[in-house]
């Protein structure tokens, strides 16, 4: 079916099963897992690049965030993050200006949703100038310090702060 994602399903130690499914619809079963990543992106100033998400999304609409999404079958976690940015707010990083600063693994068997995460850090020269959001995706974005995100958190509209943390003092 043309323009359908597919994914690999991965062991919780990270080896490729050999098993690739589309996404719609997947519900894994305990020792299946598909992978995320996330890309946390900085400038310059030190400040992050943070998007809030569209309106219309099923989970956590109208939230601040961090780009990245689901890894396709056949890329790696980076190449996934890469390609998330490049989709959702058009920059061309390249796979030196990051690396990979913290992965967890998430196992919900009664929704089907286990995943392994991977957070990467990336330092680039961009300015908001340069940021095309994908609007399927997003609605806003700015570049934000860790104290102006950890307010977002405190007030409960950023996702995944804890686990950005983490990877951020790990």
């Amino acid at each position: 079916m043309a323009g359908e994602e597919y994914i690999d399903i991965y062991s919780e130690d990270m080896v490729f099963t050999g098993l690739t499914i589309p996404r719609k619809g997947a519900f894994l079963k305990e020792g299946q897992y598909m992978l995320y990543a996330l890309a946390v992106i900085q400038d310059a100033q030190g400040r992050f690049l943070i998007t809030r998400r569209s309106l219309d999304k099923r989970w956590a609409a109208g939230l601040w965030e961090v780009p990245g999404g689901g890894v396709l079958a056949g890329e790696t976690p980076l190449q996934g993050a890469l390609r998330e940015v490049r989709e959702e707010v058009g920059l061309q990083l390249q796979p030196q200006q990051g690396r990979l600063c913290y992965s967890y693994v998430n196992t919900d068997l009664a929704r089907g949703d286990n995943y392994i995460n991977s957070i990467f850090l990336f330092t680039a020269q961009f300015g908001l100038e340069d940021v095309t959001l994908q609007q399927s995706e997003s609605i806003d974005c700015r570049l934000a310090s860790w104290e102006e995100i950890t307010a977002l958190e405190e007030a409960g509209q950023f996702l995944h702060y804890q686990r950005i943390l983490k990877a951020l003092n790990g």
